[in-house]
């Protein structure tokens, strides 16, 4: 965790360039997901969450829905705007447009600190000690990660490798296969090793989820690396993966994903 971390915040700022793309492409979150988090940290209407970086709320609106007080830090206006319209049934919630490591903590503390697909760009400096102050004894530090691993329209994924190798060589690994569900092994050391936190445990959520050609490019626009590429290069690449969609696969394919909610509680 934290190797994509970069310290100008020039990648992990993109994603507010188009907040509503990122709100209409980006998956939920299991639920359950949802419920093993919200079980483990006792939600209800006497909680008090904070989530780092919520995006556009695909957490955020879940949690919620539990009754619990959730104050919400992100980084982009344009994301925050849109997670304050998911937010507005609930008036319990509300966002702030902050940097997570600058942000002041305020006295009373919370029951839940979560930060969901988006711990990797806050400092490793800062993320877990940050995190685990704005806790109450007792509370649980919880930081849940999406992998893209095997499964699905597995031809597919060995296919569309020839778009990023023809398009993208420099940043691509020759040959690269997405990896088996059973060996991604997510590093949690830098939890385990924190001051006043308890025991680790994860927790696996995978699923798969059916994409038109259209709905899998969107969702490649969000991603931050295909965000980087040149204009020529990204309408090329995309392009290599629509026609691929549409003239080998029928128009759909298939995306496995694998999440892991990972906690700890507070000492």
């Amino acid at each position: 965790m934290g190797v994509w971390w970069d310290s100008g915040g020039m990648l992990r700022g993109s994603f507010d360039g188009d907040a509503e793309l990122y709100e209409r492409a980006r998956p939920r979150y299991p639920a359950g997901l949802v419920e093993a988090l919200g079980r483990q940290a006792g939600l209800g209407a006497g909680s008090r969450v904070l989530e780092v970086a919520p995006g556009t709320g695909q957490l955020s609106v879940p949690l919620a829905r539990t009754g619990s007080a959730l104050t919400a830090v992100e980084l982009g206006p344009a994301l925050a705007a849109v997670a304050r319209r998911n937010l507005a049934p609930y008036p319990r919630a509300h966002v702030e447009v902050a940097e997570f490591e600058a942000w002041a903590l305020p006295p009373e503390p919370y029951d839940l600190v979560v930060c969901a697909t988006a711990f990797h760009w806050l400092d490793p400096a800062v993320r877990v000690p940050k995190m685990r102050d704005a806790l109450r004894a007792g509370g649980i530090l919880a930081v849940v990660t999406t992998e893209h691993v095997a499964g699905g329209s597995s031809e597919f994924w060995v296919e569309v490798q020839e778009c990023y190798e023809r398009w993208d060589p420099d940043a691509t690994e020759p040959g690269l296969r997405l990896p088996e569900e059973s060996t991604v092994r997510t590093d949690t050391g830098e939890i385990e090793r924190a001051d006043r936190l308890g025991p680790v445990t994860v927790r696996r959520f995978s699923r798969d989820i059916t994409y038109t050609a259209d709905q899998y490019i969107d969702v490649l626009r969000t991603y931050s690396g295909h965000r980087a590429l040149d204009e020529d290069t990204r309408d090329g690449l995309l392009g290599c993966v629509r026609e691929l969609i549409e003239r080998r696969h029928g128009g759909v394919i298939v995306k496995r994903y694998l999440h892991e909610l990972i906690t700890a509680p507070a000492r």
